[in-house]
């Protein structure tokens, strides 16, 4: 009897084993991937004035995913715990302005870059900070655990600057921006245009950059059949002209790296 029960127990946990591998199904039956995003982060992937989810990487990956076969899911994440919750298995791609990195190659696979960026310093268009030397003795402001923080420990100015902030989200850290609080903030080249281009006046970059970048998307490690599968999905949308038209729509141009 308990031999039975014992084979019985094994069974139906390599069923539920076999079950969880793979991606995601949704209630209708059909194939989902989860794509975990930070939904403050203009215009990459945001929530506009309805509350939906909207953005060039929204756009990108639905054409991605379509194109795959799959139908998407988009899961809003704390920034700081993207890692955890792709290897977990929370979500199936990380698709929001994430930046390649060397460390982050450790605990991801990442597609070909497709859109280039740069870290930069954003202040009030009326400061009197005019150049990156100038942040020494100032409060500065940035994302935690972001590309943002990396770019800034690998400058030469982080001894000099008086402190650093950091925020959940680049919303916060202009808002501290704004009221005073902050003399300046590290953050994405193509986050803060987007801020300017809605708030004429408001804020200013300095001409040199921190350091220049370039945004992939991450995948799990040991899923190179999902990699090859969405890579395989984006060169098409490049080849086929859906890509230039989605940046076209947000940027006013084709940014994407071919």
């Amino acid at each position: 009897m308990k031999k039975t029960l014992l084979v019985v127990i094994s069974a139906i946990l390599l069923l539920s084993v076999v079950g969880c591998s793979g991606s995601n199904t949704s209630a209708g039956g059909d194939k989902e991937l989860i794509v975990g995003i930070d939904d403050k982060f203009a215009p990459m992937g945001f929530r506009d004035e309805k509350n939906e989810i909207v953005g060039f990487d929204i756009d990108y990956a639905r054409a991605a995913v379509e194109k795959m076969g799959y139908k998407v899911k988009f899961q809003p994440i704390d920034w700081k715990a993207k890692e955890s919750e792709l290897s977990s298995g929370r979500i199936d791609l990380i698709w929001n302005g994430y930046t390649i990195t060397e460390e982050r190659k450790g605990k991801v696979l990442f597609t070909k870059p497709y859109l280039k960026n740069s870290q930069v310093v954003a202040v009030l268009a009326s400061s009197d900070i005019k150049n990156i030397q100038d942040l020494a003795g100032k409060n500065v402001g940035l994302q935690s655990l972001s590309s943002a923080s990396d770019a800034l420990d690998g400058h030469k100015i982080k001894s000099q600057i008086k402190s650093v902030s950091e925020f959940p989200d680049n919303v916060l850290a202009l808002s501290d921006l704004k009221s005073g609080r902050l003399d300046a903030v590290i953050i994405d080249e193509v986050v803060i245009k987007y801020y300017m281009s809605k708030e004429e006046g408001t804020f200013a970059l300095l001409e040199e950059s921190i350091a220049p970048e370039e945004y992939g998307i991450g995948v799990k490690k040991g899923r190179e059949d999902l990699l090859k599968e969405l890579q395989t999905a984006l060169d098409a949308l490049n080849a086929d002209g859906t890509a230039a038209k989605i940046s076209e729509k947000w940027f006013g141009e084709d940014k994407v790296l071919k």
